[in-house]
């Protein structure tokens, strides 16, 4: 009798379910969070690189205008960093604005030069276009600066921010996300644009 009572008490706990739901829940639930603080980090990201984006795209406009100065330049980046902030508190910015003669040499970047001996090196006295001026043969020919007439400028602001969640170790990330927004443009046309000094690579 105290056998088949044992047995009954057995199988009465064995199909008893009371609980189990918390396991369950116990188990599946730092998944959920982690899933959701990765969504909302996403979407926090997304959404402070589309603000950041258009108004970078408004300050690259303005900055190409005839009537723009350095110190509009300053106000403009001020209004960037004020603008995204409303968003980002606490976030850092750097701005940086390059400036070369044409489109092409923007995506190209390094000074032309006459390649008459064919060795894809700027030696043996040929000549290079020293767009900027320095006497030198730059992989870079990018100005610091707006430009002048004409000129194509480059201009890039990058955003550093922490992350709204303490998740980024747990899944090998950086807490600080950074964002670099750039648009390029060409200053109106105003005046003549300065020629290009013709240097010789020795």
């Amino acid at each position: 009798m105290a056998e088949q009572d044992r047995k009954r008490r057995i199988k009465s706990l064995a199909a008893n379910a009371h609980g189990a739901t918390v396991i369950e829940f116990a188990i599946v639930a730092p998944v959920l969070v982690l899933m959701l603080m990765f969504l909302f980090d996403t979407g926090y990201y997304l959404y402070a690189r589309s603000i950041l984006s258009g108004e970078v795209q408004a300050a690259g406009r303005a900055s190409a205008l005839e009537t723009a100065t350095d110190t509009n330049r300053t106000l403009l980046d001020a209004k960037v960093e004020t603008a995204v902030k409303s968003l980002v508190g606490g976030g850092t910015f750097s701005f940086n604005r390059l400036s070369f003669k044409s489109y092409g040499r923007a995506q190209t970047r390094a000074e032309a030069f006459v390649d008459s001996n064919s060795d894809n090196i700027c030696n043996n006295n040929e000549s290079f276009d020293d767009a900027n001026r320095n006497g030198v043969r730059d992989a870079d020919s990018g100005v610091e600066g707006q430009g002048g007439a004409k000129d194509v400028t480059i201009y890039s602001v990058t955003l550093h921010y922490n992350r709204l969640f303490p998740m980024a170790s747990l899944l090998g990330w950086n807490q600080q996300a950074s964002i670099t927004e750039n648009t390029i443009l060409r200053n109106q046309p105003f005046d003549k644009q300065a020629e290009a000094l013709i240097g010789t690579c020795t």
